[in-house]
């Protein structure tokens, strides 16, 4: 087993490189080729004049219009004959006459001053060499184009069953728990692992056992793949990789097979570990509902159950899966024996967002006012994946600018490209469009200001971003696990701030509060169906089938509430809406003021901070840097008055 951990390492430098026989066949075809057009054009190129020796010959020997000639002889001195060429006027001609050269014939050839050379030659071993070359030539295209392409459809056709899964050795994955942040326990679990492969013994001696599966669970982008890419590159055992979808093929019975011939290389170079992505392809529960489920998906996954814990298990291999979808996978698949853990690959939090940061910004250049700590701060949600895509972003951003480093302002832009989408500026919007937006995103800066348990305030732009025409942005201060009661209310509130702001200043509405009317009418019914927080319906929970993701179990479950309680459900959550409209009507109409200041201010910058909004709210306009200044020293002097404010 030592001998084959460390065969990777033995390469000393690069092999030498041999022809295979594929092109030395292709080689020996074009020679080949060549011979026989070279001897047909020869052929065609020169015609032999048969003469007979008496009186042709003769007569040109002895009017001088012999230019040379060969007496050309087999290689048993038979079938002599001499070939040459003749002056016929101005051209010259070729000649073959058919004799028994003598002695005195080279005498008479020598006293007429005929130049002449003997030349040997196989007629019957030419003849068997000329014919067979275009017959060699025939069979070796007729193999290349049709016996090796139906050899190759015959491999393929018995290479479906055998295993797709990658083999990855230590000289080709350069990822390790160094590459790795943001999921500090799922790397504690998954490193316990690895040392149990290292020294079993250490283990083993207290009674207990090798897990034979675990499960990486998670959202999209927190790094699932990458971990196992880590336990690649820290295991020093086989590790090998697949995808759930290389299972399924059009022929049944395909991935079954596949399935087993996995399991079989394992045992092979067990102790070892085989990484399976997206399992779900494979692994999704075997009742489907109506019409009846997928076969070829039943028998794959079948022969997965059975191989991981059935009469014949392989001991040492040890099955690593990941899926952002554990809640469509089979209950067998998830019990202890096959898949005994299941490590959840969560969201990092504001400490895992800065590692990610540094792991990110190693490939970069940042500049001196670029802050990975405040950008975490201000990413809470990010997965590991958004984060690389911010720092891309960034330094795309800086590049286009002409920028030799990535600054704070990138980083920020970035942030709001990837949270957001990207400014849109080559919309035009006419003047009433743009007054129409500047109220709508005002109306909702202000409820969402006066709001106290709403997120703080970001910034506010009519600046096309995405798909909307304008965006009010917050951003939490932290990371947050839990939402109240309240605090959903003063979010309904302010997303009902835009459509409250047309009511009052075009005494008419608009469709930009598509988005807005959805979410807040999506959060009312969670409230009232999931969270229980209805004081009519009390802590109850309605709907159960609305998250179920097969038919036949939602058409099978019985309704678990009546009537009359959709109706109360129906009724609360528009009470709910309702409320938070009215709220944030009143608040626009008690700061009618604030809001012409803010939409003017729009219309004149199209962007405001989200700091200038609570100046406007405190002191009815935007304050320069000397007064911020001031109002800092007075309410906190431990603050240095050169410090920025804080945006959001």
């Amino acid at each position: 087993m030592e001998e084959h951990k460390d065969a990777p390492q033995k390469e000393a430098g690069p092999p030498q490189q041999k022809m295979p026989f594929r092109g030395m066949a292709v080689w020996f075809l074009l020679i080949a080729l060549f011979l026989t057009l070279f001897q047909v054009f020869s052929q065609r190129q020169v015609k032999y004049e048969e003469i007979a020796w008496s009186p042709a010959f003769v007569d040109l020997v002895k009017n001088n219009r012999i230019r040379d000639c060969e007496i050309v002889r087999d290689l048993a001195g038979n079938n002599e004959y001499i070939r040459g060429k003749k002056l016929d006027g101005s051209k010259v001609t070729h000649f073959r006459v058919n004799t028994i050269v003598t002695e005195y014939t080279q005498k008479w050839l020598d006293e007429n001053g005929v130049s002449y050379q003997y030349k040997s030659q196989n007629p019957y071993l030419w003849q068997i060499i000329s014919s067979a070359i275009p017959l060699l030539l025939f069979i070796g295209l007729l193999y290349f184009f049709f016996i090796r392409q139906m050899k190759m459809a015959g491999r393929g056709a018995m290479s479906f069953g055998k295993s797709r899964a990658r083999m990855l050795t230590r000289d080709r994955n350069l990822i390790t728990f160094k590459d790795v942040a943001g999921i500090d326990e799922a790397e504690e679990e998954v490193q316990e692992i690895i040392e149990f492969l290292k020294d079993p013994k250490r283990f083993t001696k207290l009674g207990g056992r090798i897990p034979k599966g675990v499960m990486l669970v998670g959202a999209p982008g927190t790094g699932k793949t990458l971990l196992a890419k880590a336990i690649a590159g820290e295991a020093k055992v086989p590790f090998f990789s697949i995808s759930g979808s290389d299972f399924v093929e059009m022929f049944v019975g395909v991935g079954a097979s596949r399935v087993r011939d996995m399991f079989q290389q394992g045992k092979k170079h067990a102790p070892c570990i085989i990484f399976i992505d997206e399992i779900d392809a494979v692994g999704r529960s075997r009742f489907s509902g109506i019409g009846g489920g997928h076969d070829e998906r039943e028998q794959t996954l079948n022969a997965l159950l059975v191989e991981m814990d059935g009469f014949e298990t392989q001991e040492g291999v040890i099955i690593v899966a990941a899926t952002n979808r554990p809640d469509v996978l089979d209950n067998a698949l998830l019990r202890p024996g096959r898949f005994d853990r299941q490590i959840v690959v969560d969201l990092p939090d504001q400490t895992g967002r800065e590692n990610i940061l540094k792991i990110h910004s190693k490939k970069v250049k940042l500049g001196a006012t670029a802050d990975l700590r405040r950008v975490a701060r201000g990413t809470p949600g990010f997965s590991g994946a958004d984060l690389a895509n911010l720092i891309n972003e960034s330094a795309l951003l800086a590049a286009r600018r002409g920028a030799s480093a990535i600054e704070m302002k990138d980083m920020e832009e970035a942030r709001d490209k990837v949270r957001w989408g990207r400014e849109r500026r080559s919309r035009r919007l006419d003047e009433k469009e743009r007054r129409l937006t500047a109220y709508h995103e005002a109306g909702h800066a202000i409820v969402l200001a006066m709001m106290k348990e709403t997120e703080p305030l970001h910034k506010v732009t009519i600046i096309p971003r995405g798909m909307a025409l304008g965006a009010t942005m917050q951003l939490p201060e932290k990371d947050r696990y839990t939402q109240t009661r309240q605090s959903l209310l003063d979010m309904i509130a302010g997303m009902m701030g835009g459509r409250s702001a047309e009511e009052i200043v075009f005494n008419d509405i608009t469709t930009g509060a598509q988005s807005d009317i959805k979410q807040s009418t999506h959060i009312a019914r969670m409230m009232v169906c999931n969270w229980g927080m209805s004081d009519v319906l009390g802590p109850q929970s309605f709907g159960k089938g609305e998250e179920l993701l097969f038919l036949g179990r939602e058409v099978a479950r019985s309704q678990d509430h009546s009537e009359e309680t959709s109706r109360k459900i129906d009724a609360e959550v528009s009470r709910i809406i309702n409320e938070g409209h009215e709220r944030a009507l009143t608040v626009l109409r008690d700061h009618r003021e604030h809001l012409d200041k803010l939409a003017g201010i729009l219309l004149e910058r199209e962007t405001v901070e989200g700091f200038e909004v609570e100046e406007i709210l405190k002191h009815g306009r935007i304050l320069d840097e000397a007064e911020r200044a001031e109002i800092r020293n007075r309410e906190n002097p431990a603050v240095p008055a050169d410090e920025p404010p804080a945006a959001g």
